[in-house]
């Protein structure tokens, strides 16, 4: 049965995004992701979920041969307009279609949760890896396990804490926001590490980022961000 993951109606919307400036992407994850990558000059990169091909582009600034992958085909269409230069096809990340030990580098950028078969996803990345080559992920937090409760507020609308249930297993739902409306997975965390060390992966760092500017402390839109984070990302090796 096809789970209709809602990035077809969503795609025009995304692009639109990401376009306008997605702050999440550019004040919390992309410095760490790049740090964490390293010097991919050189290197074959596949990122797996690349949509538009936005990190593919900041990855082949830095000199990385890049292959971007997504199943949705307007994004990977705009992903070919915009990086020519780059390979990009419509596939699934838990059947990538790469033969055993052909990368230096697998990314995914936020994308295991629109997966379903998380597992798949990772056996595949951990097999298309060459011995000693990394995975980078980034991922959403705790927080994501029931959006739909949010921050708790006292009566003058000041943040109190973030509400959360049923951590404890797996369960879709729906994130909108911006014209966008997506099926997300919650998972725990412990789900994805039993996962990637299933597959043989070795952790070699693990990050929970809150932005660079601490100014932003003060600024009510992302007060959020250094209380209750949003995001983990993690990079595995995998053993020579």
């Amino acid at each position: 049965m096809t789970i209709d993951s809602g990035w077809e109606q969503s795609a025009a919307a995304w692009i639109r995004r990401i376009d306008e400036g997605e702050s999440n992407r550019e004040l919390l994850l992309d410095a760490v992701m790049l740090r964490l990558a390293g010097d991919v000059q050189g290197r074959r990169v596949l990122d797996a979920g690349c949509g538009e091909g936005r990190f593919c582009r900041m990855l082949a600034k830095e000199g990385a041969a890049v292959t971007g992958i997504d199943p949705t085909p307007l994004l990977t269409a705009a992903a070919h307009e915009r990086h020519p230069g780059g390979e990009y096809a419509l596939a699934m990340s838990e059947r990538l279609p790469y033969a055993t030990n052909s990368f230096d580098l697998v990314v995914s950028y936020v994308s295991l949760v629109d997966t379903p078969d998380y597992r798949g996803a990772i056996d595949e990345a951990a097999r298309v890896l060459r011995p000693g080559g990394r995975f980078l992920i980034a991922n959403l937090g705790f927080v994501s396990a029931s959006p739909e409760l949010g921050w708790a507020r006292d009566e003058e609308g000041n943040r109190l804490y973030q509400r959360i249930d049923n951590y404890a297993g797996e369960h879709p739902h729906v994130l909108s926001w911006a014209g966008i409306s997506i099926l997300n997975w919650h998972r725990p965390l412990s789900y994805y590490m039993t996962a990637l060390l299933g597959a043989g992966l070795e952790l070699r760092a693990f990050e929970e980022p809150v932005p660079d500017n601490d100014s932003l402390r003060n600024d009510s839109r992302f007060e959020d961000w250094y209380r209750v984070p949003l995001f983990n990302v993690m990079l595995w090796r995998k053993p020579d």
